[in-house]
């Protein structure tokens, strides 16, 4: 049983930066692949980032490269997600997954032009 809980979600202005946290509870986190989604009203939840156990293996979603960053601390059973050059197109609903059927509550992004 895993359970997560985002963190850092708020309201920025087009350009600046953001860092979400995934906390989560479960010894088997430090094992399991984890990955950000977002949602916005009306659409699918979109594949944002992922990152392996060791923090070694990461993949973003083609509109995101190069601007955010994913990252682990198995220390503190956290994942996170830093966000930069942001863009009112990031506005979302963000939420962190350990597949296939663990999902947080979501943290709200809001980026104004």
């Amino acid at each position: 049983q895993v359970q997560l809980v985002e963190s850092g979600g708020g309201l920025v202005q087009a350009g600046g930066s953001l860092r979400l946290s995934c906390a989560a509870s479960g010894r088997t986190f430090r094992w399991s692949t984890v990955n950000w989604f977002r949602q916005t009203p009306g659409k699918d939840r979109e594949f944002v980032a992922t990152i392996g156990p060791s923090g070694s293996n990461t993949q973003y979603a083609d509109s995101v490269k190069g601007r955010f960053t994913i990252s682990r601390d198995n220390a503190k059973n956290t994942v996170y997600l830093q966000m930069n050059s942001l863009k009112p197109e990031d506005t979302a609903v963000y939420y962190c997954n350990v597949p296939p059927t663990y999902w947080g509550q979501g943290t709200q992004v809001t980026v104004s032009s």
